[in-house]
């Protein structure tokens, strides 16, 4: 799935996650499914690339300086298919570069443990603001 816009960029391991989701998506519930919640993806991508802060997003400091998590739930309503996702699941872990630009790193369900799944740049960001509390 190409980046929403151009201030938006998605992590390789992004981009999996979301082909995962479809995947499961199709297989689980059907095509057409699928194609809304690739949809609610692509609504959610332009809602956090045109408000980084919009309703709905979540500073998440322990996880990384700049991390930011947002649920697709809260781009539900905006989403354009043929009818509303019911219960999505996952959520966007994302932060902003020093450009600006929106840099997400993974798409990960929500029951899944966060911090187990965190890409590398984030975890050696925590590591270094561990060491500077100490």
């Amino acid at each position: 799935m190409p980046s929403a816009r151009p201030g938006i960029i998605l992590a390789p391991v992004a981009r999996r996650d979301i082909r995962e989701a479809l995947k499961w998506s199709e297989e689980k519930f059907g095509s057409r499914a699928a194609q809304r919640y690739r949809a609610l993806l692509k609504q959610a991508l332009r809602d956090i690339a045109a408000d980084p802060e919009r309703p709905g997003w979540m500073e998440r400091p322990e996880l990384s300086t700049g991390a930011r998590t947002y649920h697709l739930r809260f781009s539900r309503d905006r989403a354009r298919a043929s009818g509303p996702v019911r219960n999505p699941r996952h959520f966007l872990l994302y932060r902003r570069n020093d450009e600006g630009v929106i840099e997400v790193a993974r798409v990960l369900h929500d029951a899944r443990d966060l911090e187990r799944h965190l890409p590398e740049d984030y975890r050696r960001n925590r590591v270094e603001l561990e060491r500077n509390e100490d």
